[in-house]
């Protein structure tokens, strides 16, 4: 890879940041009044796309449209008339200075090229999960939208509801006690998002209304097939993250904001994989995958930023030393935690006290379990606790809604939950490991200051993107 067309992850801890966006003048744009409209463009406005810009049309002016599928932009096209459209992302944001926020819903693999470019150009961003494609992704991203100082939030919308503040409150007031093991799992069918399967060897036409070269964007260069677009790339490696990076970043999101988790120092994986040839492993997902993510003291405690969170949205916060409640620092020890990931059918064992014959783990969820109970979801478990401990104390404020915290930090109000320096970059890039440990195989040691695995020059050849000549960061 050329290194003018990317910005190593080296680069940015010798302190380079700045040449990452140095050929741009970040100039954020003006505050919006709390009555004002925002001017939104949509990059992706197809599916999940069409449906972001719904739900923020009611107040706001939507005045561009993007999509590289010409249908896709027709069809959003009806819905805002009066918005102007474009196949190429990079000319919308050059040309149109009218726009305020952008929101973007690509595949993953491009998730990364626009949203730093939207950011370069002082835009507020709204991007959806997982924020990135790999690990060097999410910290550049995380980094520049901090020097841009816009408004951020990933599309993990259940990062707002009221069960995510339960789950923190209830760690918090200590109704399962220490917290040892996070199981979380999702059994997303294959025919929903294919995988364990070779590179198609047809190449049928090329339909006429798909620019395939912007739609593979800074990914390599390959034939189109119907395999990819418009739905079933999630699970190709060199365009979506597999069903770890699709759930991961849904389901982890409590977890990570109540106990404020830093780096792991290992993680691994065994999966269907294990003998799978070259040519399966090294193009999609695979069927199943448990991925172990092992948290020593030094990870608890720390955000990604390693900053202090002052605002209200975060809660109480976490130091090594204790938690902080009513402006005290209770004591506290952390304990070591572990992460377990199951996808494609596998799942956790049955933990012990839950009632015999039944059965918790159906679907997607998360089970957290602690020295003294646990928590599926945000239900205390066994039973008997749950009746006897209640509702925990009210401590963080409730959300007004995942896009409305979005479009309120846009007009000068608090940071949104999920934005990018303070919780979506580094969950995104822990995420983004898992996948590391999939397609190595390996137990990963990870140095937390160098951001890098200490034991597989493999691993740490995935942890950055490979663009093709015209792309970068």
């Amino acid at each position: 890879m050329s290194t003018q067309n990317h910005v190593s992850r080296r680069q940015w801890l010798a302190g380079s940041a700045a040449v990452a966006v140095g050929s741009f003048v970040i100039l954020p744009q003006r505050v919006r009044g709390a009555n004002e409209r925002l001017n939104v463009a949509g990059v992706g406005v197809g599916g999940m796309g069409g449906n972001d810009l719904r739900q923020v049309a009611p107040t706001e002016n939507v005045v561009g449209l993007c999509d590289v599928d010409a249908n896709s932009l027709a069809r959003a096209a009806t819905q805002f008339p009066d918005a102007k459209t474009y196949r190429d992302f990079r000319k919308m944001l050059e040309s149109q200075k009218d726009i305020d926020a952008v929101m973007i819903a690509t595949p993953d693999h491009t998730h990364a090229v626009i949203t730093m470019m939207a950011l370069k150009s002082g835009k507020h961003v709204f991007c959806q999960k997982p924020l990135t494609r790999t690990v060097n992704e999410a910290i550049l991203i995380g980094r520049a939208a901090e020097d841009a100082g816009v408004a951020t939030q990933m599309g993990n919308q259940g990062q707002a509801s009221e069960a995510a503040r339960l789950i923190c409150e209830f760690i918090w007031a200590g109704a399962i006690g220490r917290v040892r093991q996070i199981h979380s799992w999702s059994n997303r069918r294959p025919e929903i998002s294919p995988r364990g399967i070779p590179r198609p060897a047809e190449t049928p036409p090329l339909p006429s209304h798909l620019d395939w070269d912007l739609w593979l964007g800074p990914a390599r260069e390959r034939p189109y097939h119907p395999c990819y677009h418009p739905f079933h790339w999630r699970s190709w490696w060199d365009f979506g993250t597999g069903v770890l990076g699709d759930i991961g970043c849904h389901n982890l999101s409590a977890a990570f904001k109540a106990l404020k988790l830093g780096w792991p120092t290992s993680v691994e994986a065994c999966s269907t994989h294990w003998n799978a040839p070259p040519e399966v492993s090294n193009e999609t997902a695979p069927l199943a995958s448990i991925v172990t993510f092992q948290y020593g003291r030094k990870g608890i405690g720390l955000f990604g930023s390693e900053r202090a969170h002052e605002h209200s949205h975060y809660g109480p916060r976490v130091y090594g030393s204790g938690y902080e409640s009513d402006g005290q620092i209770l004591p506290m020890d952390p304990p070591e935690i572990v992460i377990r990931w199951y996808d494609g059918g596998m799942m956790p064992p049955q933990p012990a006290g839950v009632e015999p014959g039944r059965n918790i783990f159906a679907g997607e969820g998360t089970l957290i379990v602690g020295d003294s109970g646990m928590l599926l979801g945000h239900r205390l478990l066994p039973d008997a606790l749950n009746q006897q401990f209640g509702r925990p104390p009210q401590v963080l404020p409730r959300s007004q809604g995942h896009y409305q915290e979005w479009l309120d930090a846009c007009k000068g109000g608090p940071p949104a939950g999920s934005n990018f320096p303070d919780h979506a970059a580094h969950l995104t890039a822990v995420v983004m490991m898992g996948n590391i440990a999939i397609r190595t195989g390996e137990k990963l040691l990870w140095d937390d200051q160098k951001l890098e695995f200490t034991n597989s020059p493999a691993a740490n050849e995935l942890l950055e993107a490979d663009y093709r000549d015209g792309w970068s960061l």
